[in-house]
């Protein structure tokens, strides 16, 4: 059995998540070394929510990396991406407070968090991690642009000119929708990704790169920076990959001659990894969006839901949930008491012990897990 159905079946409670999740991050801690651990994860199925990494995760990143006091840091990470000056910003105050930091990836860690993974001293994957194109992303014309293939595209269109001397026609409404100052921002934009990585790469995690595998020469501060800006390139290259959603795996790094530890070959330390990440999934599919956190310590951003789930009998230590079943419509009222037993209201059913709630209507079976975590994680308390 998988852990994520190992956890399923056992219905841990909110609190028991937490306490789980922070058992798997101190044995990660104690077979790495006793290395501190933080953790920036965010849920990449709630789009609605601002999951990317962005100026207000700074403070909460600050904050609980001053409950850490260790020499070198694992940065556990699951993002789709975000601001680019955030992710230098982060990554400035892991390397200031620390001597090394690994970056391990579970899941996934496109755009900015691929940035911010070439960062790492270390770099964790294994065959299912995935990062991602770090090509600058542009709004233009009310859609959204790869920096590199604009750019790519009007080299095109300069070059067919100078070839035959003759602007095509079609090309005319393309080059009147854009400035000049648009295509210096998109070089811009894809310069600054390049540059980060650049740096990246030569000062941290070819740190240590001493000699050539293949030749045996010493590597120089020349032949690493060489290295660094090749990688970049690719990774900026929206023709290699196509799409700015598109996986980057261990293999592809293979290619680029970019050394990635394949966690998966350390049975031990693949274990608490992946337990781990199954807790960080069943955690994340509550109301929390983003979680930032340590062994010790955690901050949770929740989604402020349109109807909340308090009423006014929630003061009193209950709540009354309406529960739609998917097949028939049907709505039934589910009363959940927090802390202590409370009467059950007319036209209310008990919150379910085992979370499983027949529908009065058609008789499907619903899985309340998720509810009672939400309510757990709201309120504070354990439904009773």
């Amino acid at each position: 059995m998988g852990y994520y159905s190992e956890y399923l079946d056992k219905n841990l409670s909110f609190d028991e998540l937490i306490n789980e999740r922070k058992k798997q991050l101190k044995i990660i801690s104690n077979l790495r070394g006793d290395r501190d651990i933080l953790v920036i994860a965010a849920d990449l199925n709630k789009g609605n929510a601002p999951i990317g990494i962005d100026f207000s995760d700074i403070l909460p990143v600050t904050d609980q990396l001053s409950n850490l006091n260790g020499t070198s840091l694992d940065l556990i990470l699951e993002t789709p991406g975000g601001s680019g000056e955030v992710a230098e910003d982060i990554v400035h105050l892991l390397h200031n407070k620390y001597k090394d930091v690994a970056v391990i990836i579970p899941g996934y860690a496109k755009s900015a968090g691929t940035i911010m993974a070439m960062s790492g001293d270390e770099i964790l994957m294994d065959t299912s991690s995935a990062l991602g194109p770090i090509d600058a992303q542009l709004q233009w014309q009310g859609k959204t642009f790869s920096a590199d293939a604009l750019l790519e595209g009007f080299e095109k269109i300069k070059e067919e000119v100078i070839r035959t001397g003759i602007l095509n026609r079609a090309y005319i409404p393309i080059l009147q929708g854009i400035s000049p100052g648009e295509l210096q921002e998109a070089e811009n934009a894809l310069k600054f990704a390049k540059v980060l990585v650049t740096e990246w790469l030569a000062k941290y995690k070819f740190k240590n790169w001493e000699r050539h595998s293949s030749t045996g020469k010493p590597v120089t501060k020349e032949d690493k920076k060489k290295r660094a800006e090749e990688i970049a390139d690719q990774l900026c290259k929206h023709s290699s990959w196509f799409t700015h959603g598109r996986s980057i795996k261990i293999d592809d790094f293979n290619q680029m001659r970019l050394l990635i530890t394949d966690y998966s070959k350390d049975a031990k330390l693949a274990e608490p990894i992946r337990r781990y990440y199954a807790l960080l999934q069943l955690t994340l599919s509550t109301n929390i969006y983003k979680i930032i956190e340590t062994p010790i310590s955690q901050i949770f951003r929740f989604i402020v839901p349109q109807a909340p789930l308090l009423n006014p009998g929630a003061k009193k230590g209950k709540i009354i949930v309406d529960v739609v079943c998917n097949k028939c419509k049907h709505s039934s009222k589910i009363q959940a008491n927090i802390g202590e037993k409370q009467p059950i209201e007319d036209g209310c059913i008990p919150f379910p012990e085992n979370n499983k709630l027949n529908c009065p209507s058609c008789t499907i079976e619903m899985d309340l897990t998720d509810l009672r975590r939400q309510i757990e994680s709201q309120t504070k308390g354990k439904i009773v």
